[in-house]
Order: C-alpha cells, then structure tokens, then sequence
C-alpha cells in the first residue's frame, strides 16, 4: 500500500482544501496519507520566500486568479463548510506545537479534525490562546493536555526536524 507524506500548516487555506479531498484520494487509490505537521512560515523563510499573499501582492489579477481557481476546486469536490479566516494569517506556532505532541502521543487525527473546523469552517482567532482552548475544549479535546504538550521539548524537536 503506498504512503504519501502530507506536510500540512492548519494556517494554509490550501492545507485544509487538500485534507478534505484525502479520503477520496485513499478510497480510490489504496495509497494512506500520513499526516506531517509543519511550519508553513518556517518553509518560506529557510527557502528564501513569502507567502502567495505577500509575494503577488502587487501583480494585477494575481490574488482574483487564486479566488477563482479556489472557488473552482471548492466547487469541482463540494466543499460546502469552507470559510475564509478574518483573521488570516494567524501565527500557527502553537497549534502546529500541539500537533506534533499529538502526533507523538498518537491523538492527532481528532486535532487534525478540530483545528482545519476551527480555522476555515467556524474561523476563529486561532492564535489567542484562550480562544484556541475554548474550540479544541468545544471538540471534545483534552486542550489544556494539549497546550502543555506543545512546550515540550519531544513537540517542539519534531516540528522542528519536520519543518
């Protein structure tokens, strides 16, 4: 059965449209994706680059072209929940830190769920750690396990090497 690797940041858009045509993606295929947190920001800055946001920022159209074509995928699998964040980009770091606990401790498929809900179908402010606890708490995670998890040396040395 072949593996994919799936290097995902819960603050891409892109990420969480990817994550939900993955069940089809397995079903059809008999390939598993493994999920790999990461550091999306991290990525940019050890390569030299920035986000679509800031580097096409002043191309003409370019930003209109990338709505379309995401409306265009959204509609082609029927992505009916997805909202964009008002409080887009929002710092990660934290929430991709209990990720890599969660992958550690074998928990990460619920956090996976929870957090792409949190941030592109009710988005919340996911980088204010009182409103991170409230969702993953109202998802029925242990958050606050969660959020000691993430200043754990074992969480933060896997993103790192991951990223």
């Amino acid at each position: 059965m072949p593996k994919v690797e799936f290097l995902f940041d819960f603050g891409s858009p892109n990420a969480y449209l990817a994550h939900k045509v993955v069940p089809g993606i397995e079903a059809r295929s008999g390939a598993r994706f493994e999920y790999v947190p990461i550091l999306l920001g991290g990525i940019f800055k050890l390569t030299g680059n920035r986000s679509p946001m800031e580097a096409f920022a002043g191309i003409k159209n370019k930003r209109e072209f990338m709505r379309i074509e995401m409306g265009r995928f959204i509609r082609k699998h029927a992505i009916s929940a997805f909202q964009l964040n008002p409080h887009f980009p929002v710092n990660t770091l934290t929430l991709m830190r209990m990720a890599a606990a969660a992958s550690i401790d074998g928990g990460l498929a619920p956090l996976v769920e929870a957090a792409f809900h949190h941030m592109w179908e009710e988005p919340k402010k996911m980088d204010d750690p009182a409103v991170l606890q409230t969702a993953l708490a109202a998802s029925g995670l242990d958050a606050e396990r969660l959020l000691a998890r993430s200043q754990d040396v074992d969480a933060k040395t896997l993103l790192m090497a991951s990223t």
